[in-house]
């Protein structure tokens, strides 16, 4: 039904978004869609395949709208074809409100007022501009205790109202808005000092399209503070000659009250109406492209390289209250916990070291992790300096964001009950180090610290992208069935939180999984649960080889034909390269099973379950470099990337303040995103252009190592 204006809208075929919406219609997941269903999609990847769905969902709404509105007009005996034809065949949520405004039941206006007291034949006779005795006529409908000249405000009001109903009005009035209006802002008076953050848009103005989302959502957030007035301005004598010429018919003293009411609508219907809509559409439109920055930074997040099953010490590190410590095994699992205190004012300096080392040998500790927050590099200096010359254990600062929402959670009280918060956050500290993405998906999204105005923008949209976010990288790296949580488990294809829990309770009773075909026994797993689940789970170890690998088991059987093809069983081709390039894939090609399957079959049985993230490898900052102070214009410095925006990369470099590479300073060439060139988490060399230490700010230019 909507396949064609879904194909106009997204650029993607008619023929694949039909078989999109079909798949989508029969339960399939977008994670599912993408990589097992690539022969009837065309290939295409989650991004396309969500802006399908997002596109299906836009429309579906808009079609509920046109029901409901077809019906109220029904219910008013509203039998006007041409009217009743537009609204069918609008695709637009605006024009079609435009299209249904007379007919809305209103609230009491100055319009409302009027034809109560008898106006409204008044302004027909003003609003067709063919009398030019007008004051004789307001005296004959000045009743109810009016006079000739309220007479005519009130007939001027309801035809201002008319205007303001008029479909080529507002069309007239919303396309200056979009298209020749400024974004202005200015600081409320008296509020300079409390609004100092927001200096740059104390008397700020930008043509309306031309600019940047996090500009107008900076600017949006000041005003939402008390701090800011913000408005949309209109050239508003041009837009009065526009309308004038659509509602002028004739050179008379009628025509001047049209004149006087066009003038009136714009001021006090028209114009605050459309500016109030183009301010919507502009956090629309603004909250779309940070919604989307926000779910590209949490994606590199969770995708970012593992560590891997090792035992981990972890620091939760701080001066006053001393430093957390945990030890963990190989699993995630809490061997040992203390509190250190190697900083002043306490300092315990020997006694700590004495902790650190007897830890790292009770529990052959291969890693230490450190959060970067409150005396991070201090702990950092202390490890490093207690550490034998020829250790082998690698220290690694791990970002503390989320960490104490994490341990305040129900999902940190439910693991450990008895243990106190702030261990907790060490905990999660080091399981981050180990998997940062069976560690984060504990979080809500938006806490997870990468982005900058998450908390302003629509909560609804954001919740929708982030949970499809963390949904594709769960599904893109695969979960161990007998070792994840049940908050990793929920975001594989198919399940959701009573399936994981159900998968959980049930691994518990059976004590582990053997293969995956186990899963059917699992309370609520049904056939369509499995087809979505089954590709995404790894079982190591199991009864079945291909059960470790992402081969789904629909295609379990053709793997068999692959192996008996080179006189192989399957077993001996996992993993040997030499023998899966014998097989010849075009015999396999059929009705169900195509080339870009087969292909993905081959290159899973050449690295069967390999993760795709790559290996975790740690880094140091400057030594000379402590504080903000320490910083000099220059200097060339190694850092990492923590966040990225539309303007610019802000970068660690080993001091309380993140320095930001502005996008001008990323390149040589000219770019319109920093992740054209740079991803989260990355090591980068960066050299000093500005410092500002009364406003703690440091200005970066990038050169990539």
């Amino acid at each position: 039904m909507y396949e064609e204006l879904i194909s106009r809208n997204t650029s993607i075929s008619q023929k694949q978004v039909l078989a999109v919406l079909k798949l989508l219609d029969e339960g399939a997941t977008i994670p599912f869609i993408a990589r097992y269903r690539k022969e009837v999609t065309g290939s295409l990847d989650e991004t396309e395949l969500e802006k399908i769905s997002y596109e299906s969902i836009r429309l579906k709404e808009l079609e509920k709208r046109k029901k409901s509105i077809l019906e109220k007009l029904q219910e008013l005996n509203v039998t006007n074809e041409a009217l009743l034809s537009k609204i069918r065949n609008c695709q637009d949520s605006a024009e079609l409100e435009d299209l249904y405004l007379p007919y809305k039941v209103k609230r009491v206006t100055k319009a409302t007022k009027a034809r109560q007291n008898g106006l409204e034949p008044l302004a027909k006779i003003i609003m067709s501009q063919r009398q030019n005795d007008i004051m004789s006529q307001a005296y004959r409908f000045a009743k109810n205790g009016l006079t000739a000249d309220e007479a005519l405000e009130g007939a001027r009001h309801i035809i201002a109202e008319w205007i303001n109903e008029n479909e080529a009005a507002r069309g007239i009035v919303r396309r200056n808005y979009q298209n020749y209006s400024s974004f202005t802002s200015k600081v409320v008076k008296g509020k300079k000092d409390e609004a100092a953050k927001y200096r740059d848009y104390f008397d700020f103005s930008q043509s309306l399209k031309r600019i940047p989302s996090h500009r107008a959502l900076a600017a949006f957030r000041g005003e939402k503070e008390g701090l800011l007035k913000v408005q949309i301005v209109i050239d508003k004598e041009d837009v009065i000659n526009r309308l004038n010429r659509v509602f002028i018919k004739t050179n008379s003293i009628a025509s001047e009250q049209v004149k006087l009411a066009v003038k009136d609508s714009l001021s006090r219907l028209l114009g605050p109406s459309l500016e109030n809509e183009t301010r919507a559409s502009l956090k629309a439109k603004a909250d779309e492209e940070a919604i989307g920055i926000f779910a590209s930074n949490v994606n590199q997040l969770l995708l970012a390289p593992p560590l891997g099953s090792k035992e981990i010490l972890a620091i939760d590190p701080g001066f006053k209250s001393g430093c957390k410590m945990v030890c963990l095994n190989k699993q995630g699992g809490l061997v040992s916990h203390t509190t250190i205190f190697p900083h002043p004012p306490i300092k315990k300096s020997e006694q700590a070291k004495t902790s650190v080392l007897q830890a790292i040998a009770k529990h052959q500790i291969k890693a230490i992790a450190i959060g970067n927050g409150t005396a991070g590099r201090e702990t950092e200096d202390f490890i490093k300096s207690i550490l034998p010359k020829n250790s082998s254990i690698e220290v690694y600062l791990i970002s503390e964001a989320g960490a104490s929402i994490y341990s305040a959670s129900e999902t940190a009280r439910e693991e450990f009950p008895n243990l106190d918060l702030t261990y907790r956050g060490a905990i999660s500290i080091g399981r981050r180090l180990m998997d940062p993405l069976a560690e984060l998906v504990k979080l809500d999204p938006k806490n997870i610290g990468v982005g900058q105005y998450q908390h302003d923008v629509a909560q609804d949209k954001l919740k929708l992208s982030l949970d499809n976010t963390v949904s594709f990288a769960v599904n893109k790296v695969g979960v161990n069935l007998n070792t994840a949580s049940k908050h990793l488990l929920q975001y594989v294809a198919g399940c959701g939180p009573k399936l994981a829990q159900n998968i959980v309770e049930h691994r518990k009773t059976i004590g582990h999984f053997t293969n995956k075909k186990e899963l059917n026994k699992v309370k609520g797993f049904g056939k369509k649960a499995f087809e979505q689940a089954a590709g995404f789970i790894r079982i190591k170890n199991g009864s079945n080889p291909l059960d470790a690998s992402g081969v789904h088991p629909e295609s379990h059987s053709v793997v068999k034909e692959m192996a008996k093809s080179i006189n192989c069983q399957i077993e001996e081709i996992i993993g040997a390269d030499e023998k899966v390039e014998q097989i010849q894939l075009n015999q396999f090609v059929s009705e169900k099973i195509g080339l870009p399957t087969l292909t993905d079959i081959i290159n899973e049985l050449k690295k069967p379950g390999i993760d795709p993230r790559g290996a975790a490898k740690a880094m140091a900052f400057d030594d000379s470099i402590r504080s903000i102070n320490d910083i000099r214009i220059g200097m060339q410095l190694q850092g990492k990337v923590t966040n990225l925006t539309k303007f610019g990369a802000f970068v660690d470099i080993g001091v309380k303040e993140n320095g930001l590479i502005h996008i001008s300073h990323m390149s040589s060439r000219r770019i319109s995103d920093p992740s054209e060139v740079l991803r989260l988490d990355q090591v980068v060399s960066v050299r000093v252009l500005d410092v500002d230490l009364a406003r703690k700010r440091i200005s970066l230019g990038l050169d990539l190592v």
